[in-house]
């Protein structure tokens, strides 16, 4: 039996996987992390049609009103969120707006680490909120994976996480895979790492490879694949996404429509894997900070503050936007220039998260965000009992 060298390495990298076997879990409830790393623009995502300012602050930049698809008399969702505003009308998704971490610079890295960590500064903890998150929840419930490449610092801590990410490597035939099978067959240590990883290949709902030719799997298929590991019984009920290319310095307009067009495929690939699973399904979307209010000379909008969040699923009680608006005159913007947050992210986690998993709302402030403001209120009304 002879295997040339790139075929084998095509399937041998199934045994990179990490061991899929989930504790039995409890809850039938769901919580998903999707993060947007590079700060999404929330002015054109969730669009604040109705302000007079818009319009003149984001010039050939601002979303043509009567494209936007409403919300309500205020706030209107970009073109692109198709299938996120027909979840906002079945009750299923909520947006929040004007939120924004404590952090008030405006340094990808910095910010990241804020927002995932749980922290009031860069590098205060060492693990993430999400990691702590799991650590609450009863033993039987401790099932959580990231589908990146490296653990992210919201799953870091002391709380066991798998990590699933699609190789880039040629897809094995299935000839192959019957030969590596016999291979491993009389090997005690490879053939139990073999079937791990054959099992991990099923769940992702194939190969786990992006396909010949291909860098990266897109959106749908990404959704797909995490819906292959949520809704088994036995898999994992807290998830992390990562999602890239939010930092639209320069032609904005397209760029950001590819991205939300994305983000859009994603989540109703979600929903639609989930089946009945997405009942009991809460997703979180937010970003490390917002951009600037008024557009830029190159057709893009830089670092800024304010931003926009998401809550979808079947048990988010949707169908409204929370915001205490601050408006985008010019007195009423954070030193002339951005969204004034008035929500913190940190309550908004924790109200979701306690929401979702049945959890006391004031511990799991204090644990999830140990530096947050003892006088912080919680957001009433996100997911369903």
């Amino acid at each position: 039996m002879t295997l040339d060298r790139r075929r084998f390495m095509g399937a041998a990298a199934l045994l990179a996987t990490p061991h899929m076997a989930f504790a039995k879990v409890a809850t039938a409830r769901r919580f998903v992390f999707v993060v947007q790393r590079g700060a999404a623009d929330g002015l054109n995502t969730v669009v604040p049609y109705a302000d007079p300012a818009y319009a003149e602050l984001r010039g050939a930049l601002a979303i043509d009103p009567a494209s936007t698809l409403r919300l309500d008399g205020s706030f209107g969702l970009h073109p692109a969120l198709v299938q996120l505003h027909q979840m906002h009308t079945a009750g299923q998704a909520r947006f929040i707006h004007a939120v924004a971490s404590p952090y008030r610079e405006r340094s990808h890295f910095d910010a990241q680490n804020v927002l995932e960590s749980g922290a009031s500064a860069p590098y205060q903890l060492k693990d993430g909120w999400l990691n702590r998150l799991v650590r609450m929840l009863p033993a039987d419930d401790k099932a959580a994976i990231s589908f990146a490449s490296a653990v992210p610092m919201a799953l870091r801590g002391s709380a066991p996480v798998v990590t699933y990410a699609p190789s880039n490597l040629p897809e094995a035939d299935d000839d192959l895979m019957q030969r590596v099978e016999q291979l491993y067959a009389r090997d005690a240590q490879l053939h139990g790492l073999w079937s791990s990883a054959l099992d991990a290949r099923g769940m992702a709902g194939g190969s786990g490879s992006a396909g010949r030719g291909e860098r990266r799997q897109d959106s749908a298929a990404l959704g797909r694949m995490a819906a292959g590991f949520l809704a088994r019984p036995d898999g994992p009920r807290i998830a992390m996404i990562e999602t890239t290319g939010w930092d639209t310095h320069s032609a904005q307009n397209a760029r950001l429509a590819t991205q939300l067009r994305g983000l859009d495929a994603l989540i109703a690939a979600l929903r639609d894997g989930l089946g009945p699973v997405w009942a009991d399904t809460v997703v979180l979307v937010a970003t490390e900070f917002g951009r600037t209010a008024r557009a830029n000379g190159t057709g893009g909008t830089d670092h800024g503050t304010g931003a926009a969040a998401m809550l979808a699923g079947g048990a988010v009680l949707g169908g409204a936007v929370v915001s205490d608006w601050p408006g985008l005159a010019p007195g009423q913007l954070l030193e002339g220039r951005d969204l004034k947050p008035t929500l913190g992210l940190d309550v908004l986690v924790a109200s979701a998260c306690a929401q979702t998993f049945g959890l006391d709302l004031g511990l799991t402030l204090r644990t999830l965000f140990p530096f947050a403001s003892a006088s912080a209120s919680a957001l009433p009304g996100l997911v369903r009992a």
